[in-house]
């Protein structure tokens, strides 16, 4: 059976370079051949238009799978991409939380939908993201239930550490509570300007806090890495020479060689 990692992408912040880096990072590992699921379980859809998939008669989403609608391998389709696959997203997703207000076992509901199909013969995926939403709602308790471990993008940006310690206030009690497996895989610095004396402060702040945790790739501001969603496009296909592809490139050959040293350790 493959061992199929689930990875939550997650700031309570917006605007941090989180739908980017999950659709960067998805991209560039299905170039090297990985099969990769990306989730989005952000009701405003970033990651879905992010591909280049429109709203309107998109068929089944990661709503009608926590519903009760569909099963979870009824929600995948295609993008573009070769090696990489989407359960897609829209607003319907916001009003989950209300909807679901009796339910015992909500925290685990996505865990539950998911379980059966990875244990199938019909899951082929090395890794499956989960692109979460900007606030610490339901939904985000739910991602950090069903991951193994996170990757959480940090803008190296004023009080940028400040949110962080409401996060992983949370990242604690889910750790006891509800899945004591979860883990911080490691820290991603986006929206890095060297010119910016703040940039690197928050860079040193970071890798002092969360010490070898902190990746060495550093995202840059980038107004291609900016106009790609837009176009419907990953920015390693927008325009694969400019700064912000070259760095999501370097990230995902550390992510890589991150799992080599896991596994020889393991």
């Amino acid at each position: 059976m493959i061992n199929t990692q689930i990875i939550s992408v997650i700031n309570q912040k917006g605007g941090v370079g989180k739908t980017t880096t999950v659709i960067n990072l998805a991209t560039a590992l299905s170039f090297k051949n990985k099969k990769v699921l990306v989730i989005d379980l952000d009701p405003q859809g970033n990651a879905t238009t992010g591909f280049g998939l429109l709203d309107e008669g998109i068929g089944k989403t990661v709503y009608d799978v926590l519903n009760g609608n569909c099963s979870f391998e009824e929600s995948i389709k295609n993008t573009k991409i070769d090696n990489l696959k989407i359960v897609s997203s829209n607003v319907d997703l916001s009003g989950l939380e209300v909807e679901t207000a009796n339910e015992t076992r909500r925290a685990f509901l996505l865990k539950d939908k998911i379980k059966e199909f990875i244990a199938s013969e019909k899951n082929d995926f090395s890794y499956i993201f989960i692109d979460c939403p900007p606030s610490l709602n339901l939904l985000t308790v739910m991602a950090l239930v069903v991951a193994k471990s996170l990757i959480v993008p940090l803008q190296a940006e004023f009080f940028a550490l400040e949110g962080l310690s409401q996060l992983i206030k949370t990242i604690d009690r889910i750790k006891i509570k509800l899945n004591p497996e979860l883990y911080i895989r490691g820290v991603l610095l986006t929206m890095f300007d060297k010119r910016n004396k703040l940039s690197s402060q928050v860079d040193s702040e970071a890798r002092k806090f969360f010490k070898n945790k902190v990746y060495q790739a550093v995202i840059p501001r980038n107004v291609r890495l900016s106009e790609a969603p837009s176009h419907g496009k990953p920015v390693l296909i927008y325009d694969k020479t400019c700064s912000g592809s070259k760095s999501y490139l370097r990230f995902t050959d550390e992510f890589l060689e991150q799992e080599n040293i896991m596994e020889s350790a393991a």
